[in-house]
């Protein structure tokens, strides 16, 4: 096993966003790919070892840059105020992730009719409002992600791609409610559908420096593993469907 990775650029308009991509190279055919959304700081170590672990697992993996090449928050407040226009103009959110799916078809390792996102925090936001716009990709996994649907919904189209979604029993920042509504929003577009809800478990719970119970972002080791085992088997199941 040989794992490539590497830093590559792509548009959205006018607006150089840099993506990060990791691959087995001794794996010759093309393989199924999977877009990696970040949380609200940006692009950073996190996702870019996730790229890495999913490589390991077969898969081409292509971390999403949302906010432009070399854009980081530093921060609660830094991040807050970068993520804050995406949520304002949900339009935006899905340009970008249609960019970074536009990218991800064009390399010559991946099979483009296989292709599922996960996404962390507000990248779980992110790969929902794909699915929502009902983009032809196979999968998405939501881990703690918000779930709140875009307030002028006009995409509402079928829901073409299998969801699951990974959440704690305890975030503060996703209440029950909001996964209720979020339940009947799949239903309703004809989605496939599942929710993890794992006890004991707040916002962020799968970032290891998480540690701050007063904000609502703890790790939980245990839900950590058991999120990331029910992707695997979920990206088996779309993937061979």
């Amino acid at each position: 096993m040989a794992i490539i990775s590497n830093t590559v650029g792509y548009l959205d308009g006018d607006v150089l966003l840099e993506g990060f991509f990791a691959y087995d190279d001794s794996i010759k055919e093309r393989r199924p790919a999977v877009m990696i959304n970040h949380a609200w700081s940006g692009r950073n170590d996190f996702v870019e070892e996730k790229a890495l672990k999913l490589a390991e697992l077969g898969y081409f993996a292509f971390a999403v840059d949302m906010y432009g090449k070399g854009i980081l928050g530093q921060g609660v407040e830094e991040s807050a105020a970068l993520m804050q226009p995406f949520m304002d103009d949900r339009d935006l959110v899905l340009r970008r992730m249609k960019a970074a799916l536009y990218a991800v078809k064009l390399f010559p390792w991946v099979d483009d009719t296989q292709i599922a996102a996960i996404g962390f925090c507000f990248g779980g936001l992110c790969v929902l409002d794909l699915a929502r716009s009902g983009a032809d990709i196979k999968g998405v996994v939501s881990f703690h992600g918000l779930v709140d649907a875009p307030s002028k919904n006009d995409q509402k189209a079928a829901i073409k791609a299998k969801v699951l979604v990974l959440n704690g029993a305890d975030d503060p920042m996703v209440s029950s409610d909001q996964v209720f509504t979020l339940q009947q929003e799949l239903t309703e577009a004809g989605a496939d559908w599942q929710v993890h809800s794992y006890g004991k478990t707040m916002h962020a719970f799968t970032n290891p420096v998480a540690n701050d119970p007063s904000f609502g972002t703890v790790y939980q080791p245990d839900s950590d593993r058991r999120s990331w085992l029910a992707m695997k088997n979920f990206l088996d199941e779309v993937f061979q469907s």
